[in-house]
């Protein structure tokens, strides 16, 4: 019997982990590296231990120090969670030498599936290895990581001449994720529905296949949002899946929960990969089915065995992972304090952060998943996007809003969706929506807070104006004080405190919730930026300045490119490192590079000046 588990993992899933071992009455132990030395995850354990190292992004790959950590600790279990050493047979071989119980399959089946090549193999599937035998009448192809997921390390490739380039970035950005640059290419299909099958395997032969799950909402080949069951399949495809997944688990006498993805299109399932692991989209299923995979995996890992057959599935849940991103910037991950996260209640929040928590540079976007459950999808679509447009989500740009729409959107709604849904409406997605009063709102609040008297004067005078950045444009709110109170041009301020505004449009009354961090302010769910009276004039940046969008390490600069150099609207420039992802830097104009300020190698702080194209006139 388990007595003290070990997450070898951070974030999110050590806190989900921690939550059920709470629930079963196993003590926890949480490691992190320095970065995470006051993370949420590491204050909700019982115990934690330091991972010694220079790289944060790289602590969490050290499988001897987290072996002797668990060892240090008491414990007598290590569970992986996902990424970083979730598939990776030589850690959970080392665990299982130690002595401890490892919660996941045999490292056996972890190496036959772990590589994507080899799973294939095994599958019946041949897949392209030699890049030299592609042509142009196999194009679009996909480039892969042969390890790993999450999307790192994948490139669509729609022209010859780009495979090469392609390659040498998918097997950098693989390396820097997986610690393995094996890549490998496989024909794209375009407009397919990403569907897998969850299953739970036991030491006894049982392997149970959990339904389906639909990821076909993704960015850069990482999902964004999942739900289950899939909607829309025909029985038949349905059971061709199920009969395929159990049959990928028992081809490596699987123990445990575990992932076979398919690509769904006309009809037909292709075989993808199987995770041997825990998903992060893990608890939609376990919404419809009424289980605790994490619970499940324990119990088996403890030799228990499962029914002969798996619960029945009820109604439809719905996950959306929030991250901390911009989708309009090219989906730019986004830094700084979480000053609020809360959610209404009647959805499940998993989250690695709490309000005050800083979000780095070092680890995956993802701020939280919000899973909606109802008897019907029309249900759980509409309480999941209910849920998000009222949560509090206070600091870093978030993809909030382009949950909420694409939840609304008549593609998804209709369960038509494919996995190039933001490739075809991604503009329209991210328009910005600013609320008209916002500003106004944000202006009367800070007026009261600021004035001990209401700041009324006996003589007419001017308008009072503030000035605001909101959805990357300047906005003024004007108002008066008068002996009534507070007053603005086309509405009626029936109520202004620091945190409380109440207006009155065309006879409407509209509540306006408003919070301030510093320069930022936050009303209902618009963001604001409160800007000086009187701007700094040596902030001021020349036009066509590039400036980092983020805090990252200068991984490359494009071939040949020096000052001088005549460039094109687009052309990719210089490309940063953030997050284990990697991000194109392109010239915002057509013209001359006048100044190159990047180098590789550098690590540069958002707001940093890496280049200046000068415009042709």
């Amino acid at each position: 019997m388990i007595s003290t588990l070990l997450v070898a993992n951070r974030g999110e899933i050590a806190c989900r982990v921690f939550r059920t071992c709470r629930e079963l009455g196993i003590g926890t132990v949480a490691v992190h590296s320095d970065a995470d030395a006051g993370a949420l995850h590491t204050r909700l354990a019982d115990a934690s231990v330091r991972l010694p190292g220079t790289a944060p992004a790289d602590t969490y790959l050290r499988g001897d120090l987290i072996v002797k950590a668990a060892l240090a600790a008491g414990a007598d279990a290590v569970h992986p969670g996902y990424g970083f050493l979730s598939e990776n047979a030589g850690f959970a071989r080392a665990v299982q030498d130690a002595g401890l119980v490892w919660i996941g399959p045999p490292p056996d089946a972890i190496e036959a599936m772990a590589s994507k090549t080899r799973a294939k193999r095994l599958m019946g599937i041949q897949p392209l290895t030699e890049v030299t035998e592609i042509t142009e009448a196999d194009l679009p192809v996909l480039v892969k990581a042969a390890a790993g997921g999450g999307g790192r390390g994948m490139r669509v490739v729609r022209h010859l001449a780009d495979l090469d380039g392609q390659l040498a970035a998918a097997r950098a950005e693989a390396a820097s994720a997986f610690g393995d640059g094996e890549v490998f290419v496989e024909p794209y299909v375009e407009n397919g529905r990403h569907v897998e099958v969850q299953i739970l395997a036991d030491t006894h032969g049982t392997v149970w296949p959990l339904g389906t799950r639909d990821c076909s909402l993704q960015r850069r080949h990482q999902k964004v949002i999942e739900e289950a069951p899939a909607p829309g399949l025909a029985g038949g495809l349905e059971r061709e899946l199920h009969a395929l997944a159990v049959r990928a688990a028992r081809a490596v006498d699987y123990v445990g929960a575990g992932t076979v993805e398919f690509l769904v299109a006309d009809g037909k399932a292709h075989f993808l990969e199987m995770n041997t692991r825990l998903q992060v989209e893990h608890p939609v299923t376990e919404a419809v089915f009424g289980l605790d995979l994490v619970a499940e995996q324990i119990r088996v890992a403890e030799g228990h065995a499962l029914d002969a057959d798996p619960p029945h599935a009820r109604g439809h849940a719905i996950e959306a992972r929030l991250y901390a991103e911009d989708p309009a910037r090219d989906w730019s991950p986004q830094t700084g304090r979480l000053h609020r996260l809360t959610v209404p209640d009647g959805v499940r929040l998993d989250t690695g952060y709490t309000d005050g928590d800083e979000i780095g540079v070092h680890y995956d976007a993802m701020l939280a998943k919000v899973v909606s459950y109802a008897p019907t999808r029309t249900e759980a679509l509409r309480r999941l996007a209910s849920a998000l447009e009222r949560a509090a989500i206070h600091g870093p740009v978030t993809n909030r809003d382009l949950l909420v729409r694409s939840l609304r959107h008549p593609e998804f709604t209709a369960a038509r969706m494919d996995t190039g849904f933001y490739d075809r409406h991604l503009p329209d997605l991210t328009e910005p929506s600013p609320d008209p009063h916002a500003t106004l709102a944000a202006a009367l609040a800070q007026a009261v807070g600021r004035s001990r008297f209401g700041g009324w004067r006996n003589v007419p005078s001017q308008p009072q104006t503030k000035r605001y950045l909101m959805a990357g444009e300047e906005h003024e709110a004007r108002y008066r004080h008068t002996r009534q109170g507070l007053e603005a041009d086309g509405v009626r301020v029936v109520h202004a405190e620091a945190d409380l505004v109440i207006l009155e449009v065309d006879g409407v009354r509209r509540r306006f919730e408003v919070s301030r961090h510093g320069d930022q302010v936050y009303v209902n769910t618009t963001a604001l930026t409160a800007l000086p009276r009187f701007p700094d004039p040596t902030t001021q940046h020349a036009p066509g300045s590039l400036l980092a969008p983020m805090p990252g390490t200068v991984v490359r600069v494009a071939d040949g490119l020096t000052a001088g150099t005549p460039v094109k609207a687009g052309d990719p420039l210089l490309w940063l490192e953030a997050m284990k992802m990697q991000h194109k830097i392109t010239a915002p104009v057509t013209g001359t590079l006048s100044e190159l300020r990047a180098v590789p190698g550098q690590q540069v702080e958002p707001g940093s000046l890496l280049a200046v194209v000068t415009e042709t006139s």
